[in-house]
């Protein structure tokens, strides 16, 4: 089994990263493995509704010139997805954004290729608009009729500057329990 994390910060290693790899040791713990994808500098463009994908039905996104379709590979062949976004004014990061249209789009196109496969949406936050992004986040997994996993608490770490959610208790806490519940799904519906 295999999980596959997208940060969709800016910062590489910033609170969205360290959410997600706390997700992600507990994925491990379980056996299962892992891979985080970092989309920062990765200038995603945002989907044109050219309709190609559509026409195709290739697996692919007819623009080449950033890492959408590496993208695509890496969701089609994986288990489970993360996907992670620090809030932006209230809202994902147009990165995030990007991926979530091109990628749905693309999978729509091509069979509903996530159906039932398991997700679960990551967000960090300086205070508020996290649940606004969560909910970003999740309209993807529910259009592309996947299993949400869910934890003790809306999977949102709290902290600003670069190591902050660490300090989140709370937050810290769900992300561990939100890789738990994963593995325990993934087994299950291995």
């Amino acid at each position: 089994m295999h999980v596959v994390a997208f940060n969709g910060s800016p910062r590489t290693d910033g609170n969205t990263a360290l959410l997600l790899r706390t997700v992600l040791a507990e994925l491990e713990h379980a056996g299962i493995s892992t891979e985080l994808v970092s989309l920062s500098g990765a200038r995603l463009r945002g989907c044109t509704a050219c309709g190609a994908c559509i026409k195709n039905k290739d697996k692919r996104c007819v623009f080449t010139d950033d890492m959408l379709n590496r993208c695509v590979e890496k969701m089609d062949a994986a288990h489970g997805i993360l996907l992670g976004s620090p809030t932006h004014f209230a809202d994902i990061t147009p990165d995030s954004k990007a991926l979530i249209d091109r990628a749905g789009y693309v999978m729509r196109a091509n069979g509903m290729l996530l159906r039932r496969k398991v997700g679960a949406a990551v967000v960090a936050a300086r205070r508020g608009g996290a649940i606004d992004a969560f909910d970003s986040l999740n309209h993807f997994f529910t259009v592309a009729e996947m299993i949400i996993v869910g934890s003790s608490y809306w999977n949102i770490g709290i902290g600003r500057e670069i190591g902050e959610v660490e300090r989140d208790d709370e937050g810290m806490g769900t992300m561990r329990t939100l890789g738990q519940n994963m593995a325990w799904l993934l087994k299950k519906l291995a």
